[in-house]
């Protein structure tokens, strides 16, 4: 059984879990995998005792776990469970489309995940009355702006970034699960607001999903 190492907390306005360990829960539940989530304390991120360095030398989230193989950073995480596990396939057949599939999950990882999200996410795992709410807007206005126009034209008339659901899509199920914590208003970007409520749709969305209580999100048998 793989085993994800991530961070998931519970808070009366929702389960908040890591964006990054996230796309790696997606991938295993659209694949049907066996896995188990090991939560490590919070402040092991900033900590970085020598046991945590040992397993992911940056001492981040996610890493895993498959028998005596040991992988981090989602991205590669991803691509190793294509590969490894390779049915059902969720990259195109053709070169220039599985290229096309690579560039939308990067330009999500630098312009979302890193860029934009973090200064709405991470407020969130305090209190309210602790929040830096200029912040938060900072980053609503940058989704706005970028991120958000991006979806707008690469979906065109097509259901997901490719055609149908593949690797390019599934960080965007990690801006799906931010946004619906913040009540984000999407009245500007209708295809946008559409992608994402059916990325929302996807049963592998239950397993990152905010309403999903830790208990109802530990793995899968």
């Amino acid at each position: 059984m793989i085993v994800v190492h991530t961070t998931e907390l519970e808070y009366p306005w929702g389960t908040l879990r890591s964006t990054n360990a996230s796309k790696v829960k997606v991938v295993l539940e659209e694949k049907g995998l066996s896995y188990r989530v090991e939560r490590m304390r919070p402040g092991d991120l900033w900590k970085k005792p020598a046991e945590f360095l040992a397993k992911h030398p940056l001492g981040k989230v996610p890493y895993i776990e498959d028998g005596d193989r040991l992988i981090y950073d989602s991205t590669v995480i991803n691509e190793y469970l294509e590969e490894q596990y390779a049915v059902p396939g969720l990259m195109p057949s053709a070169p220039i489309d599985r290229a096309a599939a690579r560039m939308f999950e990067n330009y999500c990882d630098e312009a979302i995940l890193v860029g934009d999200l973090p200064g709405l996410w991470m407020p969130y795992w305090s209190p309210p009355e602790k929040r830096d709410l200029e912040r938060m807007e900072k980053s609503r206005a940058g989704l706005r702006n970028r991120a958000l126009p991006f979806i707008e034209r690469s979906l065109g008339k097509k259901d997901y970034l490719c055609g149908e659901f593949t690797l390019a899509d599934v960080g965007y199920m990690c801006l799906a699960m931010v946004l619906e914590v913040d009540a984000f208003d999407l009245g500007e970007f209708p295809g946008a607001a559409a992608y994402l409520e059916r990325l929302r749709g996807r049963p592998s969305y239950l397993a990152i999903s905010p309403a999903t209580s830790l208990a109802e999100s530990s793995g899968r048998p």
